[in-house]
C-alpha cells in the first residue's frame, strides 16, 4: 500500500540500518514504496533503497534528506541525545512540508524516571507539537536487545537478579510489521503500545537462555535497583498489561530460532 495522494514521493527512514530498520525497510519496499534511508556514513544504493548521508546530532545533511519527502519514519536512537536529534529532524521536516512523521518510542517513557527514557518522551512531545501529522508507537524491549543484555549477564560468574524487574520482550519483526502499516496509513497520533506475549523476570529470561544453550546455571545475586527508577520498575511502570497490541513470538520460541540458526 502506498500513500494515496503521493505515490511517487520517497519515504525517509532514519535508523533504517538498525535492528528494527532492517525489518521495516524491506516491508516498505514490498508495499511498493520508494525508500530513502538516512545514514551517517555513505552506503551504496541497493534493492530500490536510496541512502543519503546526514547526521541528526549536528544537523548536517538532514534538510537535503527530507527534501521532497511526504512521510518520515523516525527509528534512529541511542543512549543519549535522542530529544535533540528529534528536534533537528522535526525542524527540517516542517520546512520541507512533510505531512506524516511516525516515531518508535518505548513503553513506560512517561512513567520510568530514567534519563534515556526522558529523551524518548521529549522526542514524542517535539513530534506531537510540530504541527505535522504524527503517529507514535511505544514498544516493549525487543527480543534481540533482551538477548544482548542476557548474554552479557550470563558471562559473569554470578547472575545479577534485580528484584521486581520484569520485561515483556517482543519480536522486532512484529513491531516492524506494525510500524510499516502505521507509516503507510494516515497519521494516527498515539496508538496502543506493542508488547510481547509474556512477562518474565530477568532471572527467568537468563535461565531459559542458559538452558537453550546448554550452559551451566549461575548462582543468583539479588540486586536492588535504587531510587525512583527502582520503585517504578518494581511497580511495573515499564509494562503495559492492559490495552496493548500483543505480539505472538514468545521468548522461548525466539531462543529456539536463534539456537537453530
Amino acid at each position: 500500500m502506498t500513500h494515496p495522494s503521493t505515490p511517487t514521493k520517497p519515504l525517509l527512514v532514519t535508523g533504517g540500518t538498525g535492528t528494527l530498520g532492517g525489518h521495516v525497510v524491506p516491508l516498505l519496499r514490498a508495499a511498493g514504496q520508494d525508500v530513502r534511508v538516512l545514514t551517517r556514513r555513505p552506503r551504496p544504493d541497493a534493492d530500490g533503497v536510496t541512502h543519503v548521508t546526514g547526521d541528526l546530532r549536528t544537523g548536517e545533511g538532514v534538510e537535503a534528506a527530507v527534501d521532497g519527502v511526504h512521510t518520515v519514519l523516525h527509528l534512529a536512537g541511542g543512549p543519549k541525545g535522542d530529544d535533540e536529534a528529534t528536534r533537528t529532524l522535526v525542524r527540517a521536516a516542517v520546512r520541507a512540508d512533510v505531512r506524516h512523521l511516525a516515531y518508535i518510542s518505548v513503553v513506560g517513557a512517561d512513567r520510568v524516571p530514567l534519563a534515556w527514557l526522558r529523551t524518548k518522551l521529549e522526542s514524542e512531545r517535539a513530534i506531537a507539537d510540530s504541527g505535522i501529522g504524527w503517529t507514535v508507537l511505544r514498544a516493549a524491549q525487543f527480543h534481540e536487545l533482551t538477548l544482548t543484555m542476557i548474554e552479557k549477564m550470563t558471562r559473569l560468574p554470578v547472575l545479577p537478579a534485580p528484584g521486581g524487574l520484569r520485561l515483556q520482550p517482543v519480536a522486532a519483526r512484529e513491531v516492524a510489521a506494525r510500524l510499516a502499516e502505521l507509516t503507510l496509513a494516515e497519521p494516527a497520533g498515539r496508538v496502543p503500545d506493542m508488547t510481547g506475549p509474556e512477562v518474565h523476570d530477568l532471572a527467568t529470561l537468563a535461565r531459559s537462555y542458559l538452558d537453550a544453550r546448554g550452559g551451566r546455571r549461575r548462582p543468583k545475586l539479588p540486586v536492588r535497583i535504587p531510587g525512583k527508577a527502582g520503585r517504578a520498575y518494581r511497580s511495573g511502570e515499564n509494562l503495559t498489561l492492559d490495552g496493548a497490541l500483543v505480539g505472538k513470538l514468545t521468548w522461548a520460541e525466539f531462543l529456539a530460532e536463534r539456537t537453530a540458526g
